[in-house]
């Protein structure tokens, strides 16, 4: 092997190392659950916490977990349970991508893409280098090309789709259910009432792409750290909501292999279904 394919070989290896690895923590990860005590703690009783949802504003309590839900929070019907900042249910993960493991996701999407895209320049360049080999082994290599840039090429559009969606929501602090389902309610009503709508939780692009990618002892890291903020951002002008006892507690062994199995088994699912 040549110096560049060793270093090709170790540059690539690096990067599916934290590919895998972001992608584990997004699978594992607690996504942020709402504890049964929680309480919204109001500084002035009489004002009440606003939120765009469909069913309008004041506090907010879930009737299947029978416990208030802070701001951003949902429950997920997969899960059971509420999340905080709950963007998504990922069938790819088996878990809900929310507070706790956002950036783990988005970490994952971003590494999956540049490795998508190496892999095309490598198979491009492969294609220059056969001049040396017999007409045979070129045939047989060209067939290995050409089924793996079939399979590169869609994947590598597909996830640069959903990693420019990703990016856009981070830059507006909003997240996928607030963006389709509770984003689109209030654009209308702003509309119909002659106003200009804007995101409450909107604190700027770098204050929104540094609540996300930022962590203590990791800033601007790509290599996931998970971490876990004691509150949830409100909208500007309203009361603090503190999230007291929000970080996940610590997580068995016997949980995390039944998660781990339960997502190897949804991912063998999903793939006998496509290859059927």
């Amino acid at each position: 092997m040549t110096s560049p394919g060793v270093i090709n070989a170790l540059v690539y290896t690096a990067i599916a190392v934290m590919c895998v690895f972001n992608y584990a923590v997004a699978i594992l990860a607690d996504p942020g659950r709402v504890p049964s005590t929680y309480m919204p703690d109001i500084e002035y009783s009489k004002i009440s916490i606003h939120e765009i949802k469909r069913k309008g504003g004041d506090l907010r309590y879930c009737q299947k977990c029978s416990h208030f839900k802070p701001p951003r929070a949902h429950h997920c019907r997969f899960c059971k349970r509420c999340i905080l900042r709950m963007d998504h249910h990922c069938v790819w993960i088996n878990n809900c991508v929310g507070h706790a493991n956002y950036k783990a996701f988005f970490v994952f999407v971003v590494y999956a893409v540049i490795a998508c895209f190496y892999s095309l320049v490598l198979l491009v360049g492969s294609l220059n280098s056969d001049s040396q080999i017999d007409e045979q082994q070129r045939d047989s290599f060209r067939i290995v090309y050409v089924i793996s840039g079939l399979f590169l090429l869609p994947l590598s559009v597909a996830l640069s789709v959903l990693l420019g969606w990703h990016i856009y929501l981070i830059l507006q602090n909003k997240t996928t259910i607030e963006q389709y389902h509770e984003g689109v309610r209030a654009l209308c009503l702003a509309e119909k009432g002659g106003t200009v709508y804007e995101h409450p939780y909107d604190l700027g692009a770098h204050e929104n792409l540094s609540s996300v990618i930022t962590s203590a002892g990791s800033k601007y890291l790509l290599l996931d750290m998970p971490h876990h903020e004691t509150h949830s951002r409100l909208p500007r002008g309203h009361v603090k909501v503190t999230l007291a006892c929000c970080h996940p507690g610590k997580r068995n062994y016997e949980m995390i292999v039944h998660r781990f199995l339960a997502t190897v088994r949804e991912l063998l699912k999903l793939l006998l279904r496509v290859a059927i």
